[in-house]
């Protein structure tokens, strides 16, 4: 979507991967092509997988948040429905979910679905329904330990202030209906 990505590029590190996200968030606000959500999937080792930003209005169609995108994305390029689950022969690889905000209900669930490994968080959903209208949904009381029984490692705050910034971007832009 935005040609300044680096697909060759290795995100050694959480605040690599989240700054992505939020860039990609960012870019989405700037370019009025979608709300101000950003997603991206890693390996364990930092290679770049897939991409994606919230496309909701764009595609009159409510599943397609930056971390649906992203996932979707992801297991297309991969040829498969979960990504940590290989064909046989093949060895088994981790995935890392990074996000420029906590995902939603919708996005929860996915997560585990798609195979996701380790989830890092900029923003949080208090951040998000302060900054914005958007509603998050619910989510179980200890979804973080629910995400941990499943074999989803959870880190949040990672850049928070920076992907908060792009929620008053969005806000600014009037809140625009994109």
């Amino acid at each position: 979507m935005f040609r300044e990505v680096d697909a060759a590029k290795i995100y050694a590190n959480n605040e690599e991967r989240v700054a992505l996200a939020i860039h990609l968030a960012n870019r989405n606000v700037e370019e009025q092509t979608g709300g101000p959500f950003g997603a991206a999937v890693f390996t364990r080792a930092g290679r770049l997988v897939a991409a994606g930003v919230n496309r909701v209005v764009p595609h009159t169609c409510s599943v397609a948040h930056a971390e649906m995108m992203a996932c979707m994305l992801a297991q297309s390029r991969l040829r498969r429905f979960r990504l940590n689950e290989p064909a046989p022969g093949e060895a088994r690889e981790e995935f890392v979910l990074a996000t420029s905000a906590q995902p939603c209900c919708q996005c929860y669930g996915a997560t585990i679905w798609a195979g996701i490994d380790e989830l890092l968080i900029g923003a949080r959903s208090e951040d998000v329904e302060e900054l914005s209208e958007f509603d998050e949904g619910p989510l179980p009381a200890d979804w973080i330990g629910e995400l941990a029984k499943r074999g989803v490692q959870v880190k949040r705050d990672i850049l928070r202030e920076a992907a908060r910034e792009v929620f008053l971007r969005y806000r600014e832009a009037s809140g625009a209906n994109y």
